[in-house]
C-alpha cells in the first residue's frame, strides 16, 4: 500500500488502486464523498478557498458577515442577497464536469454504491446519475419549501420568482416567492446556517456504514473515494473518519485534508491534482475513454474559469442596498458549519453511533452464548 503524502510520485499508484479495484471486483462498489472541487471546472466558485472562494469575496461587501447570504435568520430579514446570488448560480447555467461523468460511468458499469455530495448545484443529477445514488447532504436547488409551514414546492416556482428582478429608483427589487397556504417565504431545500441537515443523509449513511462494517478482513467489496473537498464542514467532514479501518480510502484533492491529514492510515491513497485530470486517468486505465468523451461531447463540456462567474456575482451583489450597521449580526459558526455547534451535533451523532455499536456487540455476544448453550 502506498503511504499517504503530497508528492506527485504516488499519483499513479492512487489511480491504479481505483482502476484495479473496479477491474478486479465485478461486484465491487464505490462510495464517493465529493465537494466543490468537482464543480469548479464548470465555472462554479467554491465557497472556502482563501482569496478566491465565494465567502472571501462576499466579505468585501456590506454584509454583516460573509455567510449571511446562507443564514436562515438573515434570509427572513432580507432575502434579497440570496435571490441575487441564486440568480447567478441557479441550475441550468452550468454543465457537469468530467468527474461527474466518471461517477456516472461507475453507475453504468455497476460499481456505484453512493455519491455523498456537499454541493447544491444538482450537477450529479444533471450528469444522469439516478436519484437513489445521490445524497445531497446540504440540500440543493432541486426543490423548495415554505420556511414557516414546510409546504413543498417545485423547483420552477422559486426559479420563476428569482427571475423577477427589477431595477427601480429604490434599487434592486424582487417579487419574493410566498407560500399559498401561510404566506411564509419560500426557499430552495438548501441547508442554511441555523437549519438541520436532512434526515435521509444520516439514515442513508448509517445503512452504508453498516455494509462497510460487515465487510470481512481480506474482502475487497467497497472502496471510499473522497474528492475535491476541504473537509471543513461538519458533520459531513466526519464521514471519512467513520469509515472502518479495513476499508481503503482514496483522496483526490489539491492537498491532504481532514482525517487523511489528522489520522492517516496505511491503506490511504492520495492523488494530488485536479479532479478532471484524475477522471481522465482513471477512465484511461479502465478503457472508459470513449464513453467519457461521449458524455462530454453530448453535454458540450468545457473548462470554465470561476473568475468570470465570481465577477458577475460580485457585480450583482454590489448593486444591493445593504446596511451593515443596521443588520443584526450572528455567530457564523451555527448550523452545519465547522464551528462549536456543529461539532456538538457531530459529537452527539458519534455518541449515538457508539451506543448503536455497543448494542450490536451485546447482541452478537448473546447470540454466541445461545449457540454455545445449544451445542452443549
Amino acid at each position: 500500500m502506498a503511504k499517504l503524502d503530497e508528492t506527485k510520485g504516488h499519483n499513479l499508484t492512487t489511480i491504479d488502486r481505483i482502476a484495479n479495484f473496479i477491474n478486479d471486483n465485478p461486484n465491487g462498489k464505490i462510495i464517493f464523498m465529493v465537494g466543490a472541487g468537482i464543480s469548479t471546472s464548470c465555472g462554479i466558485p467554491d465557497f472556502r478557498s482563501p482569496k478566491t472562494g465565494l465567502y472571501h469575496n462576499l466579505s468585501k461587501l456590506n454584509l454583516p458577515f460573509a455567510e449571511a447570504v446562507f443564514d436562515i435568520d438573515f434570509f427572513k430579514e432580507n432575502p434579497k442577497p440570496f435571490y441575487t446570488l441564486a440568480q447567478e448560480l441557479y441550475p441550468g447555467k452550468f454543465k457537469p464536469s468530467k468527474f461527474h461523468f466518471l461517477m456516472k460511468l461507475c453507475e453504468d458499469n455497476g460499481h456505484l454504491q453512493r455519491v455523498y455530495t456537499q454541493n447544491i448545484d444538482t450537477l450529479e443529477r444533471q450528469a444522469g446519475i439516478e436519484d437513489k445514488y445521490v445524497i445531497e447532504a446540504h440540500g440543493s436547488f432541486a426543490s423548495n419549501h415554505c420556511i414557516e409551514c414546510n409546504k413543498q414546492f417545485a423547483m420552477e416556482y422559486f426559479k420563476s420568482k428569482v427571475n423577477t428582478k427589477k431595477i427601480t429608483k429604490d434599487g434592486v427589487e424582487f417579487e419574493y416567492a410566498k407560500c399559498d397556504s401561510c404566506q411564509g417565504l419560500i426557499k430552495p431545500n438548501i441547508v442554511f446556517f441555523g437549519e438541520n441537515l436532512p434526515k435521509f443523509f444520516f439514515e442513508t449513511w448509517d445503512k452504508d456504514l453498516e455494509l462497510l462494517e460487515e465487510q470481512e478482513k481480506g474482502d475487497d467489496n467497497y472502496l471510499v473515494v473522497v474528492v475535491g473537498t476541504s473537509l471543513a464542514v461538519y458533520p459531513f467532514a466526519s464521514l471519512p473518519s467513520e469509515v472502518p479501518n479495513e476499508i481503503d480510502r482514496s483522496l483526490i484533492n489539491l492537498e491532504v485534508v481532514g482525517d487523511f491529514k489528522e489520522d492517516p492510515r496505511k491503506n490511504d491513497f492520495f492523488f494530488k491534482g485536479s479532479t478532471d485530470e484524475a477522471a481522465e486517468l482513471i477512465a484511461e486505465k479502465l478503457d472508459w475513454v470513449e464513453e467519457l468523451q461521449r458524455y462530454s461531447d453530448e453535454y458540450k463540456v468545457e473548462t470554465i474559469s470561476t473568475d468570470e462567474e465570481m465577477s458577475k456575482v460580485l457585480s450583482e451583489m454590489e448593486k444591493l442596498e445593504l446596511d451593515k450597521e443596521n443588520t443584526s449580526k450572528k455567530d457564523k459558526s451555527v448550523g452545519f458549519d465547522k464551528g462549536k455547534d456543529s461539532k456538538q451535533v457531530n459529537s452527539k451523532k458519534e455518541e449515538e453511533n457508539s451506543k448503536g455499536k455497543d448494542v450490536k456487540k451485546n447482541k452478537l455476544e448473546e447470540k454466541e452464548e445461545n449457540d454455545n448453550e445449544s451445542s452443549n
